[in-house]
């Protein structure tokens, strides 16, 4: 046996990128969740053609509108500006599970996609695009709603990451 240690050489994998699994490892992690949640059962907890109008607390704060159909899937719209430089609009499509008690409590979840537009003078717009999902709790009283959210989110253009939002919310149907 020879005393002198030899450094180690592992094969080259050409498979393997490290850049490219930061980006495919965060997407097909969203894509299991996402498709776990639409397993689950479901069903439209507000009767058909109802929509809902209010504004949410958070990351970002901005109006929110729930649509809800006459299929299972309710869609869920959320618009968040400021008045310098700023617009972003996330859309859900969501499913909700109802919850015995109290009454009108339900857990709601949904894959979506958002865009986010920020204006940079000059010359300088910063353009975000990417795929979501959302999951939470809801309480309807009477004509009110209200929720609490969070919302994974995995941006891919202009670059790609990850990110978490949520916040809490009030909608009065219409």
């Amino acid at each position: 046996m020879n005393p002198q240690t030899t450094p180690l050489h592992l094969p080259e994998m050409p498979f393997f990128n490290p850049f490219l699994s930061r980006r495919v490892v965060p997407a097909v992690a969203a894509c299991l969740m996402l498709t776990a949640a639409m397993a689950l059962p479901a069903r439209a907890q507000q009767p058909p053609g109802s929509i809902s109008l209010g504004a949410q607390i958070g990351a970002p704060t901005g109006v929110s509108v729930g649509i809800y159909g006459a299929r299972a899937m309710s869609y869920d719209i959320l618009a968040a500006w400021d008045l310098d430089d700023f617009f972003y609009l996330n859309v859900h499509g969501l499913y909700d599970r109802a919850i015995a008690d109290p009454p009108g409590t339900s857990l709601f979840y949904g894959p979506g996609v958002f865009i986010g537009l920020r204006d940079r003078k000059p010359n300088n717009d910063e353009v975000a695009l990417g795929v979501s999902g959302t999951f939470g709790l809801r309480y309807r009283y009477d004509r009110l709603e209200f929720y609490a959210r969070l919302t994974p989110r995995l941006a891919l253009l202009e670059e790609t990451d990850v990110d978490i939002g949520g916040g809490f919310g009030i909608r009065f149907f219409l």
